[in-house]
């Protein structure tokens, strides 16, 4: 690295009692990590001796070195067991040791660590000291273990410190992580009285990394000074000032920036930003940040200047004035050199730059657009068409009644609408006697946003107590009711009541409020409890839906997938009520499915207000896509494309932990591979799409560290723990997730929602456009649907013929709150193409459990099965799959879709209650692939025995003659053997297995 030997050297001449006279080197070296560390120190010992002393000045990070072992070895492999820790300390270190392979050079190991380091959730730890000194080799030298106090130590001869090597270059501690020495810190203030806190600006490619410890590199350049660095025309440059608390602690930071003026030009302050002081959230609000520094600790601010493109080159000069509440300011000068080169792109394109840190702002997509298959909004008077549904808007903002036309077979829509709610939904206030409040409402009109958006506001009054209703629906089906009360005086309220009356012919399903998905109970009670991801649930049938949920101003997305109770949901203050809330959901076969969900008794204080916020997605989305499900299928792997051509598929995932997909969820460090693949795939008519999301983060990211800078904004605090790596240049306050061993890849948490998001969005639309991937293929979603929406909408304007599928492990269960995982993400699902309901999914489940919470028919998406290669008999009654090769090999039934030719065959599954074919059995199913002169016949068996089946056939609904229809079996590997049947001959199925029948 330019500059490192200099500093260091700088530093270790400076450096008073720490080893003045050694000028250790840092560099790399080359060893078995796993058993030795990450980090040694090269010792030489010039001359034989039993016994000698070295100085190491180790300048190390880590907190209590003193409690970790270290051990030495031989550069020949022989290991030292005589050693004597005369005194351990976090800058330096002073040790005597027995060179027993003698003069020479000797490694000392000091960060070996012991652990689960092979798992993708590593445990590591770092084991103590060890005593192994030989007694006799002490008494034999006259010395004892007493410690550098006693003289005997100071008269053996004295090694020297020739490096400081890591095992890699990613494990350098240099320049940024050699701490200051106490002393060298105390001159510091001694240098600078009065100051509360002090500057340091850095170059971005040098990132801060230590918060509780300045570098040594600023001892040797000193603070404030002028920042120096240069740029592109176009550029977006960043730069970095290190805050340091030299007194107490700080309040507040705020920052001012000049303009930047050359002799000819100016580059204006506002083309300069601070990320740390604030920005554009990911719903595009400006928002500030509050920054306190505690004492001795240091604060990272990232700055950018945008370079004009058409700035005249030369030297621009201005300053940064940093500010805290209780401290005068500091000020810090500005030269920044523009040459006459241009950057197209901003210096996007090489990631070193730090230009990328200005998508954290970006507002990309954040629109009221519609995208395919959706269509625009309709209105009249009260009434919102949307594709496929309805609403009508109640005089008091209220959803009146819901509708939906899709057709129960979900491949289209039906002639007639189907009503949803029984009544209009209500927002019941009673008094303390249980007495209603009667409203007064006021409904402004319905207003057109946008071609995807539509809002409206309504006012109600009943005695002291005001309610606004703030509504907002979108193409996709999603409402949102921001409902407020408020109070002239203090009232006390019996119950703040939602009451949802669905009809009890739609509501046959739930999913969600600690419910497996499949039909619903005929009545459930269920309370608020932080320990579980519940907030609402779904409840419809295939063809007519409404999910809601329950919030507050104040919900904050919490994390999922083995993290949620790291940060779980913030209850609301409203619905949830100090424990005092809960739902109740119940009704009897077609009369209303009643939903009623109250605050229980709270009181309104005078001029405060309470949020009852409603969320609702109404279902089915849209069809589904038979065509799209027989013509796509996926190989999952990263693998050449002649594996991929053998198989059959035409779609391509690509995970990280591949040569052109490393680093999980960091995309941008091999874009040549990727987009050389990706161009090769293209020639032969296949699709491309990776692995990329936001729940966690690589350690290799090049803004990392700028990342960290952001305090819980980006990175979720946490216990830290995890890799070796996260613990050595991290230490503490994160959460350490996956890991890949074999490539040294550890990433941590991000948080539920952040201005990572718009990073997010920002970094799909650069591969779109620059590497040319095909879609995403994401592994749960750690983001909500507004990013969602904007992922799709990037996808539709860069690519032809977008793709987003879905994967989830099963989210039933402890460590993630006993959530629905359908439930959890569908209102992700209208902008998705494909499900892989997957991971720890129950196959041997009820059929009802298949349809509502594997399949994603009812919501107008098909998919895959993972868990054990899932049930292929059963999997075809729903139109599903294995995918190769990651969950079976699916070839064999590929090539029956073929021989049959699925394209354009009308799909009508077992649910429809209209299908020609019927079992007679509830336990055994048939759904039906009907296509002009012939039909394909799914079967497949939940009963536990062998049961015989005689199929109840309405041949004039196929479009065949019974007495000259032929029905068989034919041989389909892994499958079922070829057979011949008669027709309303009985057909003998085994348990968990089915067949695949041809009728012509």
């Amino acid at each position: 690295r330019p500059g490192t030997s200099a500093g260091l050297l700088l530093a270790l001449c400076a450096s008073g009692g720490i080893a003045r006279a050694q000028v250790p080197i840092n560099r790399t070296g080359s060893w078995e990590r796993d058993s030795l560390g990450n980090q040694r120190a090269v010792v030489r010992v010039t001359r034989q001796a039993p016994a000698v002393r070295v100085m190491i000045p180790w300048r190390r990070r880590d907190s209590l070195p003193e409690a970790k072992d270290i051990r030495i070895f031989s550069s020949a492999g022989e290991r030292v067991h005589n050693i004597v820790r005369l005194r351990i300390e976090r800058a330096s270190a002073d040790l005597a040791f027995e060179p027993v392979a003698g003069a020479g050079d000797y490694y000392v190991y000091y960060l070996h660590y012991t652990g689960t380091f092979r798992s993708p959730y590593p445990k590591i730890t770092y084991p103590p000291p060890i005593d192994s000194v030989n007694q006799g080799w002490l008494e034999a030298n006259q010395l004892d273990s007493t410690g550098v106090a006693n003289h005997a130590w100071r008269r053996l001869p004295m090694a020297r410190t020739v490096a400081m090597e890591a095992v890699d270059s990613f494990n350098r501690m240099d320049p940024m992580e050699l701490i200051a020495a106490p002393s060298e810190v105390a001159a510091l203030k001694i240098a600078h009285p009065g100051s509360r806190f002090l500057l340091f600006p850095e170059d971005r490619a040098f990132p801060i990394r230590m918060r509780d410890d300045i570098p040594y590199r600023w001892i040797a350049r000193g603070p404030g000074g002028t920042f120096r660095g240069q740029a592109s025309r176009g550029e977006f440059y960043a730069f970095q000032i290190g805050v340091f608390a030299l007194g107490d602690s700080l309040s507040a930071l705020s920052s001012a920036v000049s303009s930047l003026r050359s002799t000819t030009a100016v580059i204006d302050s506002t083309a300069i930003r601070c990320f740390n002081l604030g920005g554009l959230d990911w719903l595009g609000r400006p928002f500030r940040e509050r920054i306190d520094v505690p004492r001795g600790a240091v604060q990272p601010l990232w700055f950018g200047v945008q370079v004009p493109n058409d700035v005249p080159p030369g030297i621009y000069r201005g300053a940064v004035t940093v500010s805290a509440a209780n401290g005068a300011a500091q000020r810090v000068q500005l030269e920044l050199t523009v040459t006459a080169s241009r950057l197209a792109d901003a210096g996007d394109s090489e990631p070193w730059r730090h230009s990328r840190l200005r998508w954290l702002d970006s507002r990309l997509a954040d629109d009221d657009s519609v995208v395919p298959p959706y269509t625009p909004l309709r209105i009249r008077g009260d009434t919102i068409g949307i594709l496929g549904r309805r609403l009508v808007v109640g005089e008091d903002g209220m959803p009146e009644s819901i509708s939906s036309q899709f057709s129960i077979e979900m491949t289209g829509m039906a002639d007639s609408s189907r009503s949803i709610l029984a009544n209009p939904m209500a927002l019941v206030v009673s008094d303390r006697g249980g007495q209603a409040l009667a409203w007064s409402s006021n409904r402004g009109d319905i207003r057109l946003i946008g071609p995807g958006a539509a809002t409206w506001e309504a006012s109600s009054h009943a005695g002291l107590v005001n309610m606004t209703v703030r509504g907002r629906m979108e193409f996709d089906g999603y409402v949102a009711l921001d409902v407020t009360l408020r109070s002239s005086e203090s009232i006390d309220l019996g119950n703040v009541e939602l009451a949802i009356p669905y009809r009890g012919n739609v509501a046959r399903y739930l999913l969600g409020m600690g419910q497996k998905g499949g039909l619903r109970p005929d009545s459930l009670a269920w309370k608020w409890n932080v320990r579980r991801n519940q907030d609402g649930a779904w409840l419809g049938d295939v063809n007519a839906g409404l999910q809601f949920s329950l919030r507050d101003e104040h919900y904050r997305r919490p994390l999922n997938t083995n993290f949620y109770q790291s940060q779980p949901l913030v209850m609301p203050r409203s619905w949830a009520n100090n424990g005092n809330g809960a739902c109740d959901l119940r009704g009897n076969g077609d009369e209303a499915y009643r939903v009623r969900c109250g605050s229980g008794p709270l009181t309104l204080a005078a001029g405060d207000s309470l949020r009852f916020d409603v969320r609702l997605l109404i279902t089915p989305f849209h069809p589904i896509d038979t065509d799209a499900q027989w013509q796509t299928r996926f190989y999952h792997a990263f693998v050449p494309l002649d594996t991929v051509a053998a198989h059959g598929a035409n779609v391509i995932n690509v995970h990280h932990a591949t040569e052109i997909n490393p680093w999980i969820n960091y995309p941008f460090l091999r874009p040549d591979t990727m987009r050389a693949y990706i161009a090769a795939a293209h020639a032969r008519g296949m699709r491309v799409k990776i692995y990329y999301t936001v729940r966690e983060l690589s350690d290799h990211a090049a803004e990392f560290f700028a990342l960290r800078s952001l305090g819980g904004e980006i990175f979720s605090h946490g216990k830290g723990g995890g890799s070796a790596w996260l613990q050595e240049h991290l230490s503490q306050d994160y959460i350490s997730a996956w890991h890949v061993p074999e490539i040294r890849d550890a990433a941590i948490v991000n948080t539920g929602i952040s201005r990572w998001h718009n990073y997010y969005v920002e970094g799909l639309n650069w591969l779109a456009r620059n590497v040319g991937i095909d879609g995403l293929y994401i592994d749960d979603v750690a983001f909500d649907r507004s990013i969602m929406k904007r992922v799709r909408k990037v996808l539709v304007r860069n690519r032809p013929d977008p793709m987003i599928d879905l994967h989830s492990a099963n989210q039933f269960n402890e460590n993630d709150g006993f959530a629905s995982s359908a439930n959890l993400y569908l209102e992700h699902f209208p902008y998705l193409d494909r499900l892989w309901f997957g991971e720890y999914f129950d196959y041997d489940s009820r059929p009802d459990y298949w349809l509502t919470e594997i399949s994603g028919i009812p919501f107008g998406l098909m998919g895959e099965m993972l868990q054990d290669g899932g049930n292929p008999w059963r999997g075809m009654v729903f139109g599903m799959t294995a995918r190769a090769p990651w969950s079976g090999d699916p070839t064999p039934l590929w090539h029956a879709w073929d021989r049959f030719g699925m394209a354009g065959a009308r799909m009508i599954g077992w649910w429809v209650p209209s299908s020609p074919v019927q079992t007679g059995r509830s336990d055994v199913l048939a759904t039906v692939y009907s296509k002009p002169g012939k039909a394909m016949i799914a079967v497949a068996s939940w009963a536990p025995d062998t049961v015989r089946v005689s199929l109840a056939i309405d041949w004039k609904a196929l479009g065949l003659d019974s007495a000259q229809a032929h029905i068989r079996a034919e041989s389909i590997d892994q499958f079922q053997p070829s057979a011949e049947f008669a027709v309303g001959a009985p057909i003998s199925i085994a348990p968990k297995k089915g067949w695949l029948l041809i009728v012509e």
